[in-house]
């Protein structure tokens, strides 16, 4: 299956390029992964619009839905029986134009927190490798 990240920014403290570093590598062993990065002086609603425009989008929102580890290894699943190609996007500091909000197929919150950019982004991506373990019957997740 093919996951796009898109990233408004990259990680800027040390801790958080390394741990997105070291997800992003082990998560490409299970998917075809390409990372987009939009950087954040550039970042709005018509650049974000360019790349996501009538793609199977899941933004990560305060407001959607909390899944837990074994429901987003689910979901990964029926996505890739549908042959899907996912969009996740990971706003930054000022989150997502409404707009792009609004158009995605899944709203995903990783928590009723609300998360700084740096670590969302560890989140993310941990959170991919780990459905991806469980749907590999991998010891990870234990």
């Amino acid at each position: 299956m093919k996951i796009n990240l898109i990233t408004i920014g990259k990680p800027k403290l040390d801790y958080a390029k390394i741990g997105f570093d070291l997800y992003l590598k082990r998560l490409k062993y299970y998917h075809e992964v390409n990372l987009i990065i939009i950087n954040d002086s550039k970042a709005n609603e018509k650049s974000i619009q360019k790349i996501v425009n009538n793609k199977f989008l899941i933004v990560l929102d305060i407001k959607g839905q909390i899944l837990s580890s074994d429901q987003l290894a689910k979901m990964l699943i029926k996505f890739e029986y549908q042959q899907k190609e996912i969009y996740f996007i990971i706003g930054g500091p000022n989150g997502l134009p409404p707009s792009i909000i609004n158009q995605a197929q899944f709203k995903w919150s990783l928590s009723n927190l609300t998360f700084p950019h740096d670590m969302a982004i560890i989140l993310v991506t941990e959170a991919l490798f780990r459905a991806s373990t469980i749907n590999l019957n991998l010891p990870y997740h234990k």
